[in-house]
């Protein structure tokens, strides 16, 4: 068993190499995250297969095993929200589903093996409706900018400053990755505007958009420069964002652990936020005050208006009886 398991083993590293030296169909580089999620899902298999005292490496997986494999995950991972008080489902059997055919695809590629993936005999895992996303109230994203200072020169040491600038740029409705992956280069303060890269796009694309930010923000990033410029890797990056204690680039673990942070320092529950909260704050913040849905698609970079619907879809029913209130008496 224990040849098997270090087979297996040596299988995810052969998988993870060549996920790092290939493209994908778009013909670009694969992100680091994307390549993870592909290793977890491999990881997930092999450790479901040891616990099976399954002998021989992953090419030997059939299709047959993997149903019984997507079977255990989906009773483990994927019950019913509602029998633990929440409502929903989870969805990642649909995922790792999803992440485990660069395995197979590479297997078949590399070994010339069957791809279980191609046998209809494979029992498939839709993806479950989505629900509407949640906005975060005015009164909670203006007590975690306080929380951090509210943007106060008197406000200097390192990880307050960094983090209220942003919160601030989270506000603009940036996602996580377009954050994180910013660079001082990026921002124009004198003209109130920042540059984003799309997420799989190299650094090189002519497809940036420009976002427009607020005052505020401007002011919360002119106060970061200053207090970036004390960090010892400050003149060997152009990163935007650096991490405490002179470490270097912030990475999502930390964006996400720093939002959760401010919203318990400002009286909340940390559940109630994530870094993509803001996102769909920011577009019910700018449907509310009356922006057209093409500006806004145009600053977010949808292609589609449907990603318009979803995301302004929490208060659409709140703001139709705002904008029906508006009109006053009409007879």
């Amino acid at each position: 068993m224990k040849g098997a398991e270090d087979a297996r083993l040596a299988q995810i590293s052969e998988l993870e190499l060549h996920l790092s030296t290939t493209t994908n169909r778009q013909g670009r580089p694969f992100q680091r995250r994307t390549i993870n999620a592909y290793k977890y899902a491999a990881t997930q298999l092999h450790h479901w297969l040891t616990a099976q005292k399954t002998a021989g490496d992953f090419s030997s997986v059939d299709t047959a095993t993997l149903n019984k494999f997507f079977r255990w995950y989906y009773q483990t991972h994927d019950v019913p929200k509602s029998q633990d008080g929440k409502g929903g489902y989870t969805g990642g059997t649909n995922t790792v589903q999803r992440n485990l055919r660069a395995l197979f695809s590479y297997l078949s590629e590399e070994y010339d093996t069957a791809d279980p993936y191609r046998d209809p005999k494979l029992q498939r895992y839709a993806t479950p409706p989505m629900g509407k996303p949640k906005t975060l109230s005015t009164d909670f994203v203006s007590d975690m900018l306080k929380a951090t200072g509210n943007g106060s020169p008197k406000v200097r040491d390192f990880q307050t400053v960094r983090d209220h600038a942003i919160i601030r740029v989270l506000t603009e409705g940036l996602r996580s990755d377009e954050l994180l992956n910013l660079r001082v280069q990026d921002l124009d303060l004198a003209g109130g505007t920042l540059v984003v890269v799309p997420i799989k796009m190299d650094r090189n694309s002519l497809d940036g958009r420009v976002i427009p930010i607020q005052p505020k923000t401007v002011k919360a990033l002119s106060r970061w420069l200053r207090v970036r410029a004390t960090h010892k890797l400050a003149d060997k990056t152009d990163w935007l964002w650096l991490g405490t204690r002179n470490r270097s680039k912030l990475l999502y673990a930390g964006l996400h652990r720093l939002t959760k942070k401010w919203a318990e320092e400002a009286g909340y529950d940390p559940a109630a936020v994530s870094p993509h909260s803001f996102c769909h704050t920011w577009a019910d913040d700018l449907k509310a005050a009356g922006v057209s849905g093409e500006h806004i698609m145009a600053v977010r970079g949808w292609k589609s208006p449907a990603m318009l619907r979803r995301y302004g879809a929490d208060m659409a029913s709140k703001r139709a009886v705002d904008a029906v209130h508006a009109l006053g008496d009409r007879y």
